[in-house]
């Protein structure tokens, strides 16, 4: 803490306009509600779906959706929980109060006093991490630089230290983590390992791949011939 954010404070006023800009169009992609939306969205065709009339492979496919759906939500909801409870618990004031590195008002219930942890990189180390264990090389790759950067604005446009955000960002990991390990055991999604990690099932595809089972020719019927 003591390094990092006295050198994020230091820099708060050398930051680049044009930098700023650009961080500020990015820092609102950390919105709790580009993630607790969407899967809510997705179980209202779920619940419309008439899943009799589908064939085993869509049905396999919507079945997938939802599973996902509640995941998302799930994993979603204990990180937004968990890190409005622990802004509370802390009360850490913001950097534009210019109040210290170690100011503390515990249960204060003021937006200005709810630094730590950053609920912004919470929201988005929740995503890498879903990414992450469905997809490994497009979290790896793709959306775990992505939401890096998405938390670092957090400190660009002065709302969080960096301890902050790192924070965040890891708690949001964890709660996703734990997440996956529940849904492991209840045998949605994933499957655990040796080591009782959460591993992705090969049969959870939110695609219809494949090809469609070939059908069995039709049956040929035989007559016997009479004996003489």
């Amino acid at each position: 803490m003591a390094f990092l954010d006295g050198i994020a404070v230091g820099w708060r006023d050398r930051w680049p306009s044009g930098f700023v800009a650009v961080a500020n169009g990015f820092t609102s992609f950390g919105l709790g509600g580009w993630y607790l939306i969407p899967p809510l969205v997705l179980f209202v065709p779920a619940n419309l779906l008439d899943w009799r009339a589908l064939s085993r492979r869509w049905r396999m496919v919507a079945y997938n959706w939802t599973c996902f759906a509640f995941f998302v939500l799930s994993a979603a909801g204990l990180s937004g929980l968990t890190v409005t409870v622990l802004k509370h618990v802390f009360g850490r004031s913001r950097p534009v109060m210019d109040m210290g590195l170690f100011s503390f008002r515990p249960f204060a219930f003021d937006p200005y006093f709810a630094s730590f942890p950053s609920g912004h990189a919470t929201n988005v180390g929740m995503l890498a991490a879903v990414v992450f264990l469905l997809s490994p090389a497009w979290g790896k790759y793709v959306v775990l630089p992505l939401t890096m950067w998405i938390a670092a604005t957090r400190i660009v446009v002065g709302a969080h230290y960096p301890s902050d955000t790192i924070a965040g960002f890891g708690l949001g990991i964890a709660c996703t983590v734990g997440t996956a390990l529940v849904f492991a055991r209840l045998g949605f999604i994933f499957r655990q390992t040796a080591a009782g990690l959460p591993v992705r099932k090969k049969t959870f595809r939110l695609l219809a791949t494949g090809r469609k089972p070939a059908s069995s020719p039709p049956r040929m019927l035989y007559t016997e011939a009479a004996s003489p």
